[in-house]
């Protein structure tokens, strides 16, 4: 008899469906053990991913259950109060400090994605990753032209300055690339998808297409500015 694949369960999403139509203390405290149910079954799905990205990787996090955020709002700063979030998420780390990059999933009906990239590089950063793309650009672009690239994320997405940065010349063949503030991948998942026996295969899949961009970066930032 073979085992069951590891998905998602209508009950999940049924459960955050709820959660966005009640998000309040009172509902949720009342509701708190099949929240557990729930989450459990996430833990599960988030266990098998870490599993297939150690396949290809070497992953710092060490259990799906440690790659969960907390479904508790941060309300401190935000005009928002509410104080659940009405989606399952987390993020791995990979090993070691010349492994540069992160891989993130977000699971919501109408918005599940997989994501990875360079959210918030510090400015020391941001200079080396713009300074090897204007010295040659090339290694860069064929990535992003590869086939599995653009079937898996389309393009390179972000947010771009809408002028030319510090020290660059707005006529550089490659300002396109040299306005990015951050360096994003994101692959989206359609609701039928979501639930489907096949959801792990395919998040699985994207996080494996995001290496060749992960080595680039990684061999960008853990050189100096000779490329050493």
């Amino acid at each position: 008899m073979s085992a069951k694949p590891i998905k998602i369960q209508r009950s999940n999403i049924d459960f955050l469906v709820q959660l966005k139509k009640n998000n309040n203390r009172d509902w949720f405290n009342e509701r708190k053990n099949e929240f557990l149910t729930e989450q459990a079954n996430i833990e599960n799905f988030a266990s098998a991913l870490l599993t297939g990205l150690n396949l290809h990787d070497v992953i710092e996090t060490p259990s799906g259950k440690k790659s969960l955020y907390r479904i508790y709002r941060d309300t401190r700063f935000s005009a928002d109060k509410t104080p659940y979030k009405t989606h399952w998420s987390g993020s791995f780390k990979r090993a070691g400090k010349n492994r540069r990059g992160g891989y993130y999933f977000h699971i919501e009906k109408g918005n599940t994605f997989v994501g990875g990239g360079f959210w918030g590089p510090s400015p020391a950063d941001l200079k080396l990753i713009r300074d090897d793309i204007a010295f040659d650009a090339k290694p860069l672009r064929d990535i992003m032209n590869d086939k599995n690239f653009i079937s898996s994320f389309g393009s390179l997405t972000g947010e771009q300055l809408k002028t030319t940065p510090k020290g660059f010349d707005a006529g550089h063949p490659d300002i396109d690339l040299l306005r990015f503030k951050q360096f994003l991948l994101i692959k989206r998942f359609d609701d039928e998808t979501l639930l489907g026996e096949n959801l792990l295969q395919h998040m699985g899949q994207a996080f494996k297409d995001m290496r060749p961009f992960f080595d680039y970066m990684s061999s960008v930032l853990s050189s100096d500015a000779n490329g050493e």
